[in-house]
């Protein structure tokens, strides 16, 4: 039934009320079919799509990331950088433009295409249909690298899927291989290029070494103490020489004096007169007497001094006349007279043995003496050398460090390459080969049907809701109660048989059958 009621009053609609269950059960009945085609015909034309779309068939390979059999605390590996990275730019070199042009020659992908599309088009639509995805590990760590990744591939039949599929894997494994290989060669070729540098300059260092070794090897902070030591020993024997060199000289002095007694006696023998002595025979017998003295007194004692200031005044005497005592003494001692007794004979022959003994004496002084000057100068050169021996040493040891670590190294690095070459070291292994696909993965029929039978269904749920919100019959007391704002008094039977079945299939039997048989008042 329509409402009778004023314009202003058609606010107060259906859509002012709470609906319950029975509400939206009519609403249903009415409006079912509505609903139901729509959804039918989305899911029907949706599959329909689904016939029309080329196949598209995905085939997958697994590959796992093995790491090398001997652990790395005995060899270590010489790619040591991030593993994403590295299978990322694996990634990026075996999709390349070049590599992928030669696949699609290669299995004539695109055919229908060639000569329409540019090859990079082509190449982006290959890649497009290439996936890789990383296997993600069951237990999460910080330090968790990645296990493996999947390679997969989507084309129009399931042999060429396969056969790309297989093709990438196998170009991935190789690139893994050349490059860790490359780079193991290439570190051994670096090593071994230091190390031959690093040889050069220890041969350097040796040469310049051993020359200055050569210049200065008495001078060596090695042999210091034994400079020192020698040092010590030749100042001791020049001690001894020197003594030796005095006591002859003593001994040849106090000879002379005997000879010039002796020669004097003799000859005042000969002559049979008493001359007084001459100014040298008194000096002799004074330097006769001083020998004497110093062999039983000390060089402090009154009398020796006495005596050799006498001496000295007897000197000064004959040297202003010109005369030279020891000249003199050696003139007489020389000058042998025939006849002379053996007695005198024996003392000139005392007194050559004595020049002999002194001239050896100087000799063995003067050596010794520039012994001692030579190690004192070698002494004095040590610190200086030493310093010079040092830099010159820190440099060697400094190149020899570096050559061992670098001869170390090298090692390493051959170890590891020849573990990539016996293929020990760190590879992928294909756990899942590329399967050959049996259904396509796209397109999705049954999935393509289901989307069109919900969007169906969503489009005839919103038509219904329309035209449920743009109705505004009246079919039920409720609906009149909620737009006049009254209670009810009567219900009208219904007249006509239409209406009758038109309230039944709107949901209103049971309420307005009733009303047919009877009417109330209030």
């Amino acid at each position: 039934m329509k409402p009778q009621y004023q314009e202003g009053r058609e606010t107060l609609m259906i859509g002012h009320r709470q609906f319950g269950w029975d509400d939206y059960l009519a609403m249903w009945r009415r409006r079912r079919w509505m609903i139901l085609i729509p959804a039918l015909l989305g899911g029907v034309i949706l599959f329909g799509v689904s016939l029309v779309l080329p196949n598209r068939y995905e085939s997958q390979t697994l590959i796992l990331i093995q790491s090398q059999t001997i652990p790395n605390t005995l060899v270590k590996p010489i790619v040591t950088d991030d593993l994403t990275a590295r299978v990322a730019s694996l990634e990026e070199q075996v999709l390349s433009r070049t590599r992928l042009e030669e696949i699609i020659k290669h299995y004539e992908l695109f055919k229908d295409d060639l000569g329409k599309e540019p090859m990079e088009q082509m190449v982006d639509d290959l890649r497009k249909d290439i996936e890789l995805t990383a296997v993600k590990p069951i237990i999460k760590s910080r330090d968790q690298t990645l296990p493996g990744f999947s390679i997969g591939v989507t084309l129009s039949t399931a042999q060429l899927a396969q056969q790309v599929c297989a093709e990438i894997t196998s170009r991935f494994i190789e690139e893994n291989l050349k490059q860790r290989e490359q780079s193991a060669s290439s570190a051994t070729n670096f090593f071994q290029a230091q190390l031959d540098d690093a040889k050069r300059k220890i041969d350097e260092q040796d040469g310049k070494l051993a020359e200055f070794k050569r210049k200065y090897l008495p001078e060596l902070p090695e042999e210091t103490q034994a400079n020192l030591n020698l040092l010590a020993s030749m100042n001791g024997q020049l001690d001894v020489a020197t003594q030796n060199l005095n006591r002859a000289q003593q001994d040849k002095a106090y000879t002379e004096t005997q000879l010039l007694q002796q020669v004097a006696a003799w000859k005042a023998a000969q002559g049979g007169t008493d001359a007084p002595p001459s100014l040298e025979q008194q000096l002799n017998n004074m330097q006769s007497e001083l020998v004497t003295l110093e062999v039983r007194e000390t060089p402090e004692h009154p009398d020796i001094i006495k005596l050799k200031a006498e001496i000295e005044r007897l000197k000064k005497k004959l040297g202003e006349k010109g005369i030279t005592p020891d000249a003199k003494a050696e003139a007489e001692a020389q000058r042998p007279a025939p006849g002379e007794p053996p007695q005198i004979q024996q003392l000139r022959s005392q007194l050559r043995a004595y020049d002999e003994a002194i001239s050896g004496a100087r000799k063995t002084q003067e050596r010794l003496q520039g012994h001692i000057e030579l190690l004192q100068s070698r002494v004095q050169m040590s610190p200086m050398v030493e310093q010079q021996y040092k830099e010159i040493t820190r440099d060697h040891q400094m190149a020899l460090d570096f050559y061992d670590e670098l001869l170390k190294k090298k090692n390493e690095s051959e170890m590891a390459n020849n573990l990539e070459q016996q293929q020990q070291g760190e590879k992928f292994v294909i756990m899942d080969p590329a399967n050959l696909p049996k259904d396509p993965t796209f397109p999705n029929r049954p999935l393509f049907a289901l989307g069109g039978l919900g969007g169906g269904l969503m489009l005839g749920l919103f038509l219904g809701w329309l035209y449920e919100a743009r109705d505004k019959t009246l079919r039920t007391v409720k609906d009149i109660e909620a737009c006049l704002g009254l209670p009810t008094l009567a219900m009208v039977p219904s007249l006509t048989l239409a209406s009758r079945v038109k309230r039944l299939r709107a949901g209103e039997a049971g309420k307005f059958g009733v009303a047919d048989e009877r009417s109330t008042g209030a």
